[in-house]
């Protein structure tokens, strides 16, 4: 839980409200197809990335369809149902062998009572979260495919590197062979 530690360090977080904060989370580790979150169950957990990657996804027509990929040192939620307590409409699984910080949603209330500042660092991660959610369904919607691929090479390069292709191609709404057409495009 280093990782955790040191994230919430260079936010400014430090002695008391540092150690409580850490103590909060939990350290669990996932193999490669390990459900964090399952469709149909209720997410009780946000998490912080230690290690690995873990695909969001839905099936569709009998098909994984990936909506977004959390890597190291980014927190994940199935936000929808740990907010509103709610079934999960997604999954969340391993993609590779990882760890993850975990905070139930009793500690994270915990948190935002007793920890001065977590309760705005918690308004901003959620602000952020919603941000990127709109602004994904937007680009879904407005922009082509080349266009989506060359905002993600511009603002987020470093996913490009990382994220296997077949589900990079689903999270742009194309095609792994029609990805391959645009990034010989592009290159």
């Amino acid at each position: 839980m280093l990782k955790v530690q040191q994230y919430f360090e260079a936010l400014g977080f430090a002695g008391d409200a540092l150690e409580k904060i850490v103590d909060a989370f939990e350290l669990q580790h996932f193999k490669k197809n390990d459900f964090l979150v399952e469709e149909g169950k209720t997410s009780r957990y946000i998490g912080f990335v230690e290690t690995g990657m873990f695909q969001y996804y839905v099936i569709k027509d009998g098909e994984e369809r990936t909506s977004y990929i959390s890597i190291e040192n980014t927190f994940f939620a199935s936000v929808l149902s740990f907010i509103s307590e709610k079934p999960s409409l997604e999954n969340i699984k391993a993609i590779a062998d990882g760890s993850v910080s975990m905070l139930s949603r009793e500690n994270l209330r915990m948190l935002v009572k007793e920890v001065p500042g977590f309760k705005d660092f918690y308004i901003g991660l959620l602000e952020a979260t919603v941000c990127g959610i709109d602004a994904s369904r937007h680009d879904l919607i407005v922009l082509t495919a080349e266009q989506r691929y060359e905002k993600m090479l511009m603002n987020e390069p470093h996913l490009l590197q990382q994220i296997p292709l077949q589900h990079l191609a689903s999270m742009l709404g194309v095609t792994p062979r029609h990805l391959s057409r645009i990034r010989s495009k592009i290159r």
